[in-house]
């Protein structure tokens, strides 16, 4: 029989619990069994190879099929995931980590922001070499072949066979080939380890690649056992055909990549679910529907889009803890399932317990003991024909059975609840084996729906998935233009697909994106993804995984066994649950002593501060956490207390984001406040810091360089912005313009070795477009250290109390999300702001458009946000009217690195061609124009603008100081270069309350 004979797909999930399978027929899938000839589930074995086997070959007998009939077999599993969830210490490996970044990363340590039981049970060494790229290509420093030589014998010391190699900068390193160059060498010192390169796992964004990097290296070998085990029926039943598994994204990798890159699969299983749900329902997934998969251990709960694929968590995803530059399904779970324990008593429990893949066995139902979900469903539920109902028959009272309804019903409605943004109901699809245990109705469906061949959706998932393949690398304008960098790119992007297994007549480009790069010469990142079907003709994708000396002789039956007993998993440190209405900071004799709990608020906050500018504060807040875990000491006092010769310092960094996601910071920034006080004359050292702006990453430098391990100098609360603004000139001392310059003498250093110390300047425009020409030529980051003011100074210029004002909008965001409201996080924003005159909700909806240039360093550009109503979220979702408020029409948000304008326009033809005609001004600077991503009330930057995300646009009325007559000059529209623009205030400022007024405590 030919290839083109071979017309049917299997669909495997190797679950927790069960294993299912489904026979497809794509080209009857409009029949009304969806083309399914043959359906099986059965509980998970100890070896995963034997349910495979028993799951095929039932199938190929229930539906009398033809090995040769079949074109592949796709598999999806949860078992890596779960080795990683449960913390599972003879599933995972420990690893080593070697930095290749020279002087940088110093403070990030590798697992830095993982639980400790995770770290403690992963990482066993790690250690920082020479080595590292700038983002224009050139070195940082090469690699040092002794160094890393050194580094192995220490590694081998330790009995250590997993070795995970990241350099800045790695994933567009095509040139100098650091990782691949560093790994020969281990290799070499360390014969038959593993050998993971960062830049084979994730895309830029050093801390999350390097997790997902570890992660990947420690279930290696067992990943390797697992897979090899997933082939060995196929061969045995003399399929000839392809082996997939399953991955993140609904598509497939080959067994042998899947065994090099086990990570892309932790979340194929809730993708398989929710991509074999939409495949069930067909034309009636005309809106957003959530899909509930309830197993026999736990109900996965997240949102279908209209377009039948997931939402996706924002551009970062947690995996048990530790965060990962993954795009993964927006996935919530609870502790419900078919397995799941039943207690009754005074109050009934539901789980969260469970016999699991035992249900069989120790089911009331199937002759056991135990009272589990499946059994009172059974008795609820005469129709429901599962084991002996006699078995069960007067375990409860009709009391009984109805609580057990109740308490299932309420758990449900929870987590449904939960995963909404909105109190708009949504359909909903039951979909898992454990979907019996489900009412018909549910309060927050608009209807419930329980689809045939709902209990293997996630077998159906697995047999549709396509092949897919992604490009993100950083290129050079200088040659070639945007459009000519893209078609290439594009190209490449269609021919790694093809290599991954796709046919190339079938792959299409359903993702792209370009962003120039700040203060870096014609420099743009681009991301590229193309998917398509699988070319089920090839026989060069059917590779199974090499044996490893690493994997050792442990056997599956092993892993299974430890995977069950829970004493070989470390306990997890519990997590304090903030009651966030009634937390108190720690404020004694009128001095703020920040903790954790305080920063990640203020974080937050700082970002949605940074009106789009000022990058991530994250790698920042990690790094200061971790010196709060270390004994430091971060305090913060009022300017309203600053003596009048207190001498002000101030520091910060100044670049692009994207370089500051990867060349994570080292010493620069101590180092330039010590290169400025080398020349400042002695009874100008500071005796207080302050930020140079509360947005972004900026608005921690004063707590960072304040602490008391750093510089040991109270942190003001206040900044010279009271956001973020792209240039030192449109700062609040240059408004006073008391003197003249404020911004010299000025320091700046790029960590590496390289300073830049201006003593004097003409003007404060000087000081910035020099600094900005030495910034291109330090690697498009610098730590800048700014001269004192004097306390009187401080007071007169500042906008004040901005870290508590950060503080508020970070505990505004967090209570929205506590109480499943992120709908109106927008208004609860503006609630600690000062209320409904301290600015407005300017629009709501979908970004339909993003253009961005570069000009003089900065990212110039345009976001395009079509308006509607937020209900749902994410790219491609239902946007429906809701009982709130309508946004209609078109909206441009025009940007200068930071966002500069909200403004109503119209899109007509003129004499053929597409026109826009602007509207009406629904907010401009220097008033706060901020986007929120209206799934988890994030800020957005302007480099994280794409199309898809629903926003919430927010405006806040500036402080005072920029109100007046020159401050409105500086910045105002025309300090953009918008002088079409008029000012007109959103409000009424209302000045930030001060956490230090508020909660002071007298000592």
């Amino acid at each position: 029989m030919g290839s083109t004979d071979r017309r049917l797909r299997i669909g495997v999930d190797v679950g927790g619990t069960n294993t299912d399978g489904v026979v497809l027929d794509p080209s009857r899938a409009s029949e009304p069994d969806k083309g399914i000839l043959a359906s099986h589930k059965a509980p998970t074995t100890t070896n995963p190879s034997l349910g495979i086997n028993d799951a095929i070959t039932t199938m190929f007998k229930a539906a009398h099929i033809s090995p040769d009939e079949v074109a592949s077999v796709t598999i999806g599993t949860t078992h890596f995931v779960n080795a990683v969830v449960e913390r599972d210490a003879r599933r995972l490996s420990k690893v080593a980590v070697i930095r290749l970044c020279g002087l940088f990363a110093k403070h990030a340590t590798p697992c830095i922001d993982w639980p400790e039981d995770m770290r403690e049970l992963i990482l066993g060494y790690y250690a920082r070499v020479k080595g590292g790229l700038e983002v224009d290509g050139y070195l940082i420093s090469d690699i040092d072949a002794q160094e890393i030589k050194e580094q192995c014998a220490r590694i081998k010391e330790l009995g250590i066979r997993s070795v995970v190699v990241i350099g800045i900068f790695s994933p567009i390193d095509t040139i100098e080939r650091q990782e691949e160059r560093a790994a020969d060498i281990i290799r070499a010192e360390i014969p038959g380890c593993d050998v993971v390169l960062s830049k084979d796992v994730a895309n830029l964004g050093f801390l999350e690649r390097e997790n997902a990097a570890i992660l990947n290296a420690s279930i290696l070998p067992f990943a390797r056992k697992t897979i090899r085990s997933f082939q060995e029926p196929i061969k045995t039943l003399g399929l000839t055909c392809p082996v997939f598994i399953t991955q993140n994204d609904g598509t497939i990798l080959s067994g042998e990549m899947a065994a090099k890159l086990p990570i892309r699969t932790f979340s194929s299983g809730p993708t398989n679910s929710m991509r074999g749900a939409a495949f069930l329902v067909g034309n009636q997934l005309d809106e957003a529907m959530m899909v509930v998969d309830i197993g026999g251990t736990t109900t996965d709960v997240g949102l279908l889009l209209a377009n039948g694929f997931p939402r996706q968590q924002a551009a970062y995803s947690d995996f048990a803890g530790v965060r990962l530059n993954f795009s993964c399904p927006d996935i919530k779970s609870i502790g419900l399932g078919g397995g799941s324990i039943v207690r009754e008593g005074e109050n009934m429990t539901v789980g969260p317990d469970s016999v699991g893949y035992k249900l069989t066995e120790e089911a009331l139902v199937f002759g056991g003991t135990v009272l589990t979900a499946t059994d009172c469903t059974v008795l609820a539920d005469p129709i429901v024909a599962i084991g002996d109902a006699g078995l069960v028959k007067g375990t409860l009272s009709e009391q009984g059975v109805a609580g057990f309804k109740s308490v299932v019903r309420k758990k449900l409605e929870k987590i449904i609840d939960t995963m909404k943004t909105s109190p708009e109901d949504l359909p909903v699809i039951l979909v898992g084996g454990g979907a019996i245990i489900a009412p018909e109705q549910l309060k927050g469906a608009s209807k419930v729906l329980k689809p045939q061949f709902a209990g293997v959706a996630n077998a159906i998932g697995a047999a549709i998935a396509r092949v897919s393949a992604v490009v993100d690398t950083v290129k050079s304008t200088e040659s070639k233009t945007t459009h000519q960098l893209l078609d290439d790119i594009c190209k490449d992007a269609i021919e790694k697909t093809v290599a991954a297994g796709a046919s190339r007549e079938t792959v299409k480009i359903v993702e792209m994106e370009n962003l120039p790069l700040q203060y870096i010469a014609n420099k743009t990142r681009f991301i590229v993804r193309a998917a398509g079907e699988c070319d089920y003709a090839r026989t060069d994708i059917v590779t199974v995984p090499p044996e490893s000396p690493a994997d050792g002789e442990v056997q599956m039956e092993e892993y299974g066994k430890a995977a069950r007993e829970p004493a070989s998993k470390p306990k997890q440190e519990p997590k304090d649950d903030i009651d966030i209405l009634t937390y108190r900071p720690t404020v004694k004799g009128r001095v703020w002593y920040v903790n954790e709990t305080d920063l990640e608020w203020i974080s937050t906050g700082c970002y949605i501060l940074g009106t789009g500018g000022g990058g991530s504060p994250y790698p920042w807040m990690i790094q200061l956490r971790q010196q709060l875990r270390s004994g430091a000491t971060v305090r913060v006092v009022s300017p309203d207390d600053l003596p009048d010769a207190a001498q002000v310092g101030c520091g910060g960094g100044a670049g692009s984001p994207t370089v500051g996601i990867e060349k994570l910071a080292g010493d620069a920034m101590l180092e330039a406040q010590q290169e400025l006080y080398a020349v400042c004359a002695p009874e100008r050292r500071p005796t207080h810091m302050i930020s140079v702006e509360i947005g972004g990453g900026n608005g921690l430098q004063a707590m960072l360089l304040g602490a008391s391990d750093a510089m040991d100098l109270p942190a003001v609360d206040g900044d010279w912005m009271g956001r973020a603004y792209p240039t030192k000139w449109q700062t609040t001392p240059v408004v006073f313009d008391e003197r003249r310059p404020v911004w010299a003498p000025i320091a700046m250093t790029d960590g590496n070795g390289n300073t830049v110390v201006m003593p004097r300047a003409r003007s404060d425009m000087h000081v910035e477009r020099i600094m900005r020409a030495a910034l291109s030529q330090m690697g498009s980051a610098v730590a800048v250290a700014e001269a004192p003011v004097s306390g009187a100074e401080c007071k007169r210029w500042v906008v004040e109390h901005t870290i508590s004002q950060s503080w508020r909008i970070g505990r505004a965001v967090a209570k929205a999300r506590k109480f499943n409201r992120v709908d109106t996080v927008a208004e609860t924003i503006l609630d600690e702001c000062g209320g409904p005159e301290a600015g407005k909700v300017l629009f709501k909806g979908k970004i339909i458009g993003v253009e961005r240039t570069l000009r003089m360093g900065h990212v110039y550009g345009e976001c395009i946000i079509e308006g509607a109503d937020i209900v749902d979220d994410q790219n491609g979702s239902e946007l429906r009217p809701s009982s709130g408020e309508q946004f209609e029409g078109l909206i441009k948000i025009p940007f200068k690195n930071e966002n500069i304008a909200a403004i109503k326009f119209s899109r007509a033809k003129v004499d053929g061609e597409i026109a826009d005609k602007e509207g009406e001004v629904l907010g401009v600077v220097p008033d706060l124009i901020t986007v929120i991503d209206a799934h988890n009330g994030e800020a957005i930057g302007t480099p994280e603008y794409r199309y898809g995300l629903l926003v919430i646009v927010l405006g806040i009325t500036a402080s005072e100081r920029w109100t007046t007559e020159r401050g409105i000059e500086i910045g105002g529209p025309k300090g953009f270069a918008m002088d079409h623009l008029t000012y007109k205030p959103l409000g009424k400022f209302v000045k930030p309350v001060s956490v230090i007024d508020e909660f002071d405590t007298k000592e």
